[in-house]
């Protein structure tokens, strides 16, 4: 063994496993003498743990002799991988893997090398900067290309000058196999309501069409499109709430469809969107 890997019991999980993984990630090897597979994943473990000289450390748990370890984090067969990070169990496999996938596993725990050029990124974006923060970006993704977060923050920036067709492109690379697939899904909704918004709407002119003829149902989508895209979603949730409520067959639907997009955008944690979820079933059931 090397310095990277160490035995551990019940004794020292706590020190050697939860508080270290708030430094690095953690791996543990659940493993038994009697296991043969488990004797064939031990070299492989091994051997990159020395080969990643700290980036992550192997901890080994005789299953055997530490059967209550075993029986609190769920252990069923072994070899049974557990990866730590910040004292809570990330991702975990069962069997022995081939050298190739215990890498690929790795390295999804991995802080991305990309990770410092996005706070970069974020930091210009805080002062106002958005030309640079974009440029931070695409030298982040060029330099980790499967670096997610780093993608998502693009589409953001994207889609807030206006590169729709070039933000639904990226997202698309992406959103099927997002590990945020909350934010993955919450742009999409964004970028829909976006290609919606009408072109030079005059949002002042709509509301005078409204005032004029509170049945224009037209102008109303127009104008919740348009206060969406601003980031306005209570207004824009009422006019919607309003279509519903006048005519839930105008243009298929399409006031309740666009509410189901803002409640994807902001997410189910939301306030607003547990206000006007139950709005939109009253409206719908009354």
């Amino acid at each position: 063994m090397s310095e990277f890997t160490l035995d551990v019991n019940v004794q020292n999980f706590e020190r050697e496993v939860l508080e270290a993984s708030r430094k690095v990630p953690v791996l543990v090897d659940f493993w038994a003498a009697w296991c043969a597979p488990c004797r064939a994943l031990k070299p492989i473990l091994e051997k990159l743990a020395r080969e990643y000289q700290g980036r992550f450390r192997l901890a080994k748990v005789n299953s055997d002799e530490n059967q209550a370890l075993a029986y609190r984090f769920g252990v069923r067969g072994i070899p049974n991988v557990k990866a730590f990070v910040n004292g809570e169990v990330v991702d975990e496999f069962t069997g022995a893997l081939p050298e190739a996938q215990v890498r690929e596993f790795i390295e999804r725990l991995l802080p991305s090398p990309a990770e410092p050029l996005r706070q970069e990124a974020l930091a210009a974006k805080a002062r106002g900067e958005n030309a640079v923060m974009r440029q931070l970006l695409l030298r982040a993704i060029e330099l980790d290309p499967r670096h997610e977060a780093a993608r998502l923050d693009l589409v953001e920036v994207l889609a807030e000058a206006g590169e729709l067709q070039e933000a639904e492109r990226l997202l698309a690379e992406i959103a099927d196999h997002a590990k945020d697939r909350a934010r993955a899904e919450a742009l999409r909704a964004r970028l829909a309501l976006a290609g919606a918004a009408p072109r030079g709407a005059d949002a002042g002119k709509l509301r005078t069409r409204i005032a004029a003829d509170p049945a224009d149902l037209e102008a109303r989508l127009e104008l919740a499109n348009w206060l969406a895209l601003h980031q306005d979603y209570r207004p824009a949730l009422e006019q919607l709430l309003e279509i519903v409520r006048r005519d839930r067959g105008f243009r298929d639907d399409i006031g309740r469809k666009t509410m189901l997009q803002i409640f994807n955008l902001l997410g189910s944690d939301s306030d607003l969107v547990r206000e006007f979820r139950s709005a939109l079933a009253s409206a719908i059931n009354r």
